[in-house]
């Protein structure tokens, strides 16, 4: 089994063409595993597949994209359906970081961070993080380094994703540094 490929093809379902699967997202973005393996089941790939396969995805995941609980499995970040995906707010770390490619700093530098073709701006823990975020768009990417502990306290919003991924609707310029 091609864990990695499986992780694709479920993130890509679960964040971006739930309707293309059939699937039916609370407003907490879960589905019932059961509905999840059925759609999946129509490729002649996934006809296997097993709700065991889906731990095992997780488990060998070097990042965590998704969480199952109660018979029922989410993307825990990287939305871009127009449904929104209700999330718990939670204090940030003091700093988080943005990779970004250098030909969006003049419209960051001007209207802050936004989510773009997103739910949310994505935010990392560390830079190596960003890097590898930022390197998807740019080979030279600039790091953006988030002051969240202060946006937090002056009313921005976060949202935990994962140990490594932190959301919010939107960073001013104002607590960004190039």
């Amino acid at each position: 089994m091609d864990y990695s490929k499986l992780s694709k093809e479920i993130s890509y379902a679960l964040r971006h063409v739930p309707w293309e699967y059939e699937l039916e997202l609370d407003e907490e973005g879960w589905v019932d595993i059961k509905q999840l393996l059925s759609s999946l089941s129509d490729s002649m790939e996934w006809q296997e597949l097993s709700e065991k396969d889906l731990h095992m995805m997780i488990k060998n995941s070097d990042k965590k994209r998704h969480e199952i609980a109660s018979g029922k499995i989410r993307a825990l970040y990287g939305h871009s359906i127009p449904q929104k995906i209700l999330k718990d707010s939670k204090v940030p770390p003091e700093i988080l970081y943005h990779g970004t490619a250098r030909r969006f700093i003049p419209l960051i530098k001007e209207k802050g961070l936004l989510p773009q073709n997103r739910q949310y701006v994505h935010l990392s823990v560390d830079t190596e993080i960003a890097l590898q975020v930022g390197k998807r768009r740019d080979s030279e990417p600039i790091i953006l380094k988030i002051n969240a502990m202060q946006a937090s306290q002056e009313g921005i919003v976060f949202y935990q994703g994962n140990d490594k991924v932190w959301l919010t609707d939107a960073i001013p310029n104002k607590y960004i540094n190039i």
